[in-house]
């Protein structure tokens, strides 16, 4: 596989972690010092890979068990070595997120270090 597909194998797991709750997936596409950061309504968030592993793991019933609609759409990916930024709108609680991931290669596999975001409705 080329490194955009296996970057889209990555985001695509990253998107059925939330929409399943499950933190161990969660954790398997993230690098362990990764940060979470964004703004939701109610102002900025700032979270630990524990932190946001937890938080979706919270979310019960999952997304796919309420029957929330599922929309993933990967805009841009741009590859510079070992490193790539991506930008992906989502679904995920009622909400549409504009993320910016930054993801590197480590031992072979693409882990999503950073992730910003935005909610756009």
């Amino acid at each position: 596989m080329s490194s955009q597909d296996d970057i889209k194998q990555c985001i695509e797991t990253y998107y059925e972690a939330l929409r399943t709750s499950s933190s161990e997936r969660v954790r398997a596409v993230f690098h362990p010092d990764a940060r979470i950061t964004g703004y939701l309504p109610d102002g900025l968030h700032e979270m630990t890979l524990e932190e946001f592993s937890a938080f979706v793991g919270s979310q019960q019933p999952s997304p796919v068990e309420s029957g929330e609609e599922a929309m993933m759409e990967l805009l841009s990916c741009e590859i510079a070595g070992q490193t790539a930024g991506v930008r992906l709108r989502e679904s995920y609680l009622g909400m549409v997120f504009l993320d910016t991931l930054s993801m590197l290669q480590c031992e072979g596999e693409w882990r999503i270090y950073n992730k910003l975001f935005h909610v756009e409705q």
